[in-house]
């Protein structure tokens, strides 16, 4: 038994945080779900923008999409819910398996609309729709306009997936915004059974502060981080509160890890992995920190209710000059530009090529 078997047996979800085209043609993904327990998948903008605009794969469906009359965020949204829809049907089994517990992939909305509410709950519902798969998560970020887009999201039934959460307080807001609108659907005589995870940023953390920290608090910010959000939620799950909910028929917002590829080239290739083993969570991992995870990762629980001592890391980062509650604002403001520059560049490499095909069409 590989690593990754292993980490998935202790109760923690295998997600990859990729898509690409020639990954569902060759069989990689199903290889992956084969050998690896992988259960699920994760998709961004940056992720699209290097699949579409670093190779040819795509000039075939954006020649075709745009011959019938697709263009901009329009022709992205057909091209990229063909790959997903694809890859929720090879998820599907286990989404029936687990109730719809696990089994999902993810699609987020234009990163544009990150600090615009009213927008983002209309484009969840239009791609909600247009995604066709029940397995399909929308993805909205955890900026406070998001929240209010989140609350409404759940309230109308839509599967949502919060991205861009980059600390204990973010959760927080994000937890809130699901018990609100599950609360409502409850007081409105709706089914309450609506899916949702919650993903915490972990290695952008240390990325940022390496540089202000002394060596020996080198990349453990980000854990830290994470295990007080992990004790969070176990408290949340633990409460009255939840477990009236519960009762109720309300499923749990699942905690999920990302951005857990190792960006110091000094650190463990699986630092992040090994350090956020936990049960009734999920990580979603870059392919290269998969395969390595699963050759030499280490497959036992890392992470307690208890927050494993992260107060005491975070006290030392304060002292050297770290304020994480403004580091975490700025971690998630600078997510949304990143994103938004990622689809800025998507939406120009295919309306280069989308030109092209229709100069050559007319020649």
């Amino acid at each position: 038994m590989n690593k990754a078997q292993a980490l998935h047996d202790l109760g923690q979800s295998l997600w990859l945080d990729n898509i690409t085209r020639p990954m569902l043609d060759s069989g990689t993904l199903e290889r992956y779900i084969r050998e690896f327990a992988i259960t699920g998948l994760t998709s961004n903008p940056t992720i699209f923008e290097h699949a579409i605009g670093q190779s040819d794969a795509y000039d075939e469906a954006i020649r075709k999409k745009t011959q019938e009359g697709h263009s901009g965020e329009a022709l992205f949204f057909e091209i990229a819910l063909e790959d997903l829809r694809r890859a929720a049907d090879l998820f599907r089994p286990v989404f029936d398996a687990t109730d719809g517990v696990d089994g999902w992939v993810s699609l987020e909305v234009s990163p544009l609309l990150a600090h615009d509410a009213v927008q983002t709950i209309a484009a969840v519902t239009h791609l909600h729709a247009l995604a066709e798969r029940p397995n399909v998560y929308i993805k909205i970020p955890g900026t406070p306009e998001g929240v209010v887009a989140i609350e409404e999201s759940i309230f109308a039934g839509i599967p949502i997936n919060v991205t861009l959460l980059f600390s204990p307080a973010q959760y927080q807001a994000a937890v809130e915004a699901y018990l609100r609108g599950i609360a409502r659907r409850i007081a409105a005589g709706l089914n309450p059974r609506v899916h949702s995870v919650a993903s915490l940023f972990v290695s952008r953390w240390d990325v940022a502060a390496n540089q202000t920290l002394p060596a020996h608090l080198h990349n453990r910010l980000g854990i830290a981080v994470a295990a007080q959000t992990y004790q969070a939620y176990r408290t949340l799950l633990d409460s009255a509160r939840w477990h009236k909910m519960a009762a109720a028929g309300a499923c749990t917002q699942r905690l999920l890890w990302a951005s857990t590829g190792t960006k110091d080239p000094s650190a463990p290739d699986t630092l992040y992995i090994n350090a956020l083993a936990a049960p009734d969570t999920i990580n979603t991992m870059p392919e290269k920190t998969l395969l390595a995870f699963a050759e030499h990762g280490r497959a036992q629980q890392a992470l307690a209710g208890d927050g494993n001592g992260a107060d005491a890391v975070m006290a030392a980062c304060r002292q050297a000059g770290i304020d994480p509650d403004a580091l975490a604002e700025r971690l998630q403001d600078d997510g949304a530009q990143a994103f938004s520059s990622s689809w800025s560049s998507l939406l120009e490499h295919i309306a280069h090529k989308a030109l092209a095909f229709t100069q050559a069409a007319v020649r």
